[in-house]
């Protein structure tokens, strides 16, 4: 996957991190918001599109534009390093071709110990009722 030329197709924005921190948190607009829409991507086909849409729909809004942001580190360039790298990994997640589960027998020692273990069960069950007396 050619990372650059979808880099291409992100846009960013910044604002002030939130939380404690004080006169420097206060001042640097630090938080990097990274935008991209899935709808107008001319890098992805549509099957890739609808993969995308489908395991990434948390983070996308109703515009179609996946949204994602950063901002633990104490630089704006930091946070926007980040968020791309953030960015790359769950595209690259979200694309990724799922291996088909290979259906197994359970062993014919896992069988007979389950038989084993309910007709234990089913003995200590029995226990419990009053004798029945034939006359």
């Amino acid at each position: 996957m050619d990372t650059k030329t979808l880099h291409k197709e992100l846009t960013f924005s910044t604002a002030r991190s939130g939380g404690s921190g004080g006169q420097h948190v206060n001042k640097v607009e630090t938080k990097v918001v990274l935008y991209f829409n899935v709808e107008t991507s001319s890098f992805f086909s549509e099957t890739q599109k609808s993969k995308i849409r489908s395991k990434l729909s948390n983070h996308i809004n109703k515009e179609g534009v996946l949204v994602l942001s950063h901002d633990r580190k104490r630089s704006q360039v930091a946070n926007k390093n980040a968020v791309i790298k953030k960015f790359d990994a769950m595209i690259e997640h979200a694309l990724k071709k799922e291996k088909k589960r290979i259906k197994t027998k359970p062993s014919a020692a896992s069988v007979a110990a389950r038989k084993k273990e309910k007709s234990k069960r089913s003995e200590i069950k029995k226990m419990r009722k009053p004798p029945r007396l034939n006359d």
